[in-house]
């Protein structure tokens, strides 16, 4: 296998699905564990991945034992930093960040065969490589970054990172270093996984009834679509309407979900409204939804005896996010359904989705037979309107963002290209904005529309929407809706945004 190591980055499992892409098999091991634990696998290779933190804080040599071996390491942005610093180089905290697209130009070397000399790829990171290892040489470099890459012996570092899909030839890269470096076998399916995941409920649960969290997404539907294969009829999916969603959502849900699993509609808009009166902090919000998720869940478990687990359709990009990470990560937001949730529950998780991205659940709807109306749906936050409305949510407010979504939503529906967008939504600022309408002073709320693309979440670019479209939009939402005099347009990617607001 080819083992990841893992220092806190945001990327540590888009690295390894990468690999997983390659059907090469990995597994993700923290830097705290000991070398030699890891090494008693048949490991073909290492990467190191990036991280949050600065190598000039800590002392290298603390991670010293990944290059004691003679096995071959791919270290990418902290990873390269860390070779560096460990091998005898230098790292500074730059003047000149790079976040997002640079233009690379590399020189001869195993890693890069078959790539052109110069290509575009994503940077994320604010310290650089100023002195080379002894014996090191450069390889890759940028027109403000001189080394954005070298290989010294075994040890091959890049401070870009070639997981992302924004990185061109990305994936050359990566099956580059493991069949021409690391001679890695390809042996690794998603037919593969699904059996694995299947098996590993059954010999969990045994054979005790289960509860699984449905929203209507493609998650929590593949989700309980593998644990129905686990446990056939023992299996009990609850769907929440909490007042958060979207237009005539609860009703689409319990038509359309409730054909393939057994399906039961929980009504607490009341509940969960009430409890997020006043809140404004996001996070706050976050933890909110997720607590009161659980309590519902948790009663319906009562009214049937026996049920002790609870399965829920987590992604990765949640686990991350919520610093829940192998490695040391940072907290970007509390996913309700991780971070989120309470300290103490009475119902054990099952989540047989955690290691994986939306774009990879998408491939297993696929070999599990799933209608194309849920593989193509396009991502909803769990903790739904809630968190598309920057402040407190309202009555008023939540009026406001469903009409504006649900507008937005069918004006999309007819773009040449909405299959090719990841999310496309509307969200309502914590602002008030001077307006003129009938000769009259207005004083209204302001709407932003934001589109990215993204192939699993962990970054994203802003599409380029017509501007033909986003007049009719912004038209038809200051015409239509009443309260909202003001529409913007988000051109952030991520990084160094996030898709969502809150």
């Amino acid at each position: 296998m080819i083992a990841v190591i893992d220092f806190g980055s945001q990327y540590t499992q888009l690295i390894a699905r990468r690999i997983r892409e390659c059907k090469v098999y990995s597994e993700i091991f923290s830097c705290r564990m000991p070398i030699k634990e890891i090494l008693k696998k048949d490991i073909k290779g290492l990467i190191l991945s990036g991280g949050p933190g600065s190598v000039y804080k800590i002392r290298p040599q603390v991670f010293e034992k990944f290059f004691k071996t003679d096995i071959p390491i791919l270290g990418i942005c902290y990873g390269m930093q860390l070779a560096a610093s460990v091998l005898g180089g230098k790292v500074i905290h730059s003047a000149k960040r790079e976040y997002g697209h640079a233009s690379i130009r590399v020189m001869s070397a195993p890693l890069f065969t078959t790539v052109p000399r110069t290509f575009r790829v994503w940077m994320s990171h604010g310290d650089s490589v100023v002195r080379l290892p002894r014996n090191a040489r450069v390889i890759a470099r940028t027109a403000t970054t001189p080394i954005a890459g070298f290989v010294h012996g075994n040890v091959y570092a890049l401070q870009f990172h070639p997981e992302v899909r924004h990185t061109q030839h990305g994936m050359k890269i990566i099956r580059n270093f493991l069949t021409s470096i690391c001679h890695a076998p390809r042996l690794w399916s998603m037919t593969r996984f699904v059996d694995q995941e299947v098996a590993r409920i059954r010999e969990t649960v045994g054979k005790e009834r289960v509860i699984c969290a449905v929203s209507g997404g493609i998650d929590s539907t593949v989700a309980a679509a593998l644990a129905t294969k686990a446990v056939g009829k023992r299996l009990k999916s609850i769907f929440v309407d909490n007042g958060l969603l979207r237009h005539n959502e609860p009703q689409e849900v319990e038509q359309t979900i409730g054909k393939y699993v057994n399906l039961k509609v929980v009504h607490a808009q009341h509940r969960f409204l009430s409890k997020l009166k006043n809140v404004k902090d996001p996070e706050h919000k976050r933890k909110i939804i997720g607590r009161e998720f659980i309590r519902v869940f948790e009663t319906e478990a009562k009214s049937v005896k026996g049920i002790h687990y609870l399965v829920q359709g987590t992604l990765y990009p949640d686990v991350i996010e919520s610093g829940q990470g192998i490695g040391p990560s940072a907290v970007i937001k509390s996913h309700h359904n991780v971070g989120g949730l309470p300290k103490r529950m009475r119902l054990r998780v099952i989540e047989p989705l955690r290691m994986l991205f939306k774009d990879e659940v998408r491939k297993i709807a696929k070999v599990i037979g799933l209608p194309s109306a849920f593989i193509n749906r396009k991502p909803f936050p769990g903790p739904g309107l809630a968190v598309r409305i920057v402040g407190a949510v309202t009555e008023d407010r939540l009026r406001m963002l469903r009409a504006a979504d649900h507008l937005l939503d069918v004006e999309a529906s007819a773009l040449k290209n909405i299959h090719a967008i990841w999310q496309i939504f509307a969200i309502l600022l914590p602002l008030g904005s001077v307006g003129v309408m009938g000769d009259q002073r207005t004083y209204d709320a302001v709407c932003a529309i934001r589109a990215v693309r993204s192939d699993d979440g962990m970054t994203a670019d802003w599409v380029r929407l017509p501007h033909a479209f986003l007049a009719r939009v912004s038209s038809r939402i200051t015409n239509e809706i009443k309260g909202i005099n003001r529409v913007v347009f988000d051109i952030t990617s991520k990084p160094p945004s996030t898709i969502e607001w809150e």
